[in-house]
């Protein structure tokens, strides 16, 4: 059983790692916050009485499932609403125009590329370069280079076998190793 002060502390250890991870899935802060925070407190509520040594493994399995809801629901979402109002700004007085949100928008980010140093540069095409994955290969990926999980654990997080990791990781390696080298950047 699992005291208060080592669920605790376990959570304090993960939330990083877990944050990163989930941004690199739903490719937004809000929305990766809020799963990493789902997924403690689901965490606390359902499992808080597992022994320490489990709590990873549980852990891995709910982040996952909270991410998989959340892209369901945003297909959900996306297939019945259009909500123009997200693209409004706070200082907009109901005149709406999605031209120019649009051409304010990509104005900033032309400005902001400029800013970035090489290192900088460099961390986001990696960065990218994960995000292009598919599913299975970014997530099993992650979890043994970012979150240092033994394939093992991997394999059960992810509901699969281990060659199935092994798999999953291998593929990749390569992937990212290709693109990146064609890109200039050889790590």
């Amino acid at each position: 059983m699992a005291t208060e002060r080592e669920l605790s502390d376990f959570l304090k250890s993960v939330e990083k790692r877990a944050f990163k991870r989930s941004l690199f899935h739903v490719r937004d802060e809000d929305a990766a916050l809020d799963i990493v925070q789902d997924s403690m407190l689901k965490l606390a509520e359902h499992y808080g009485d597992k022994p320490p040594e489990e709590l990873p493994m549980l852990f891995q399995r709910i982040l996952s499932n909270s991410t998989l809801d959340w892209f369901r629901r945003q297909k959900t979402r996306n297939a019945i609403f259009s909500n123009m109002s997200d693209f409004e700004r706070p200082d907009d007085d109901g005149d709406f125009d999605l031209l120019e949100t649009y051409n304010a928008s990509s104005g900033e980010t032309e400005q902001s590329a400029e800013d970035h140093t090489r290192r900088v540069q460099t961390l986001a095409l990696i960065e990218k370069e994960i995000q292009e994955l598919p599913a299975r290969q970014r997530e099993a990926f992650l979890m043994r280079y970012w979150e240092e999980m033994d394939i093992a654990e991997t394999a059960a997080a992810m509901g699969c076998s281990e060659g199935s990791v092994k798999t999953h990781c291998f593929r990749a390696i390569q992937t990212l190793s290709k693109v990146l080298k064609a890109k200039g950047i050889v790590l």
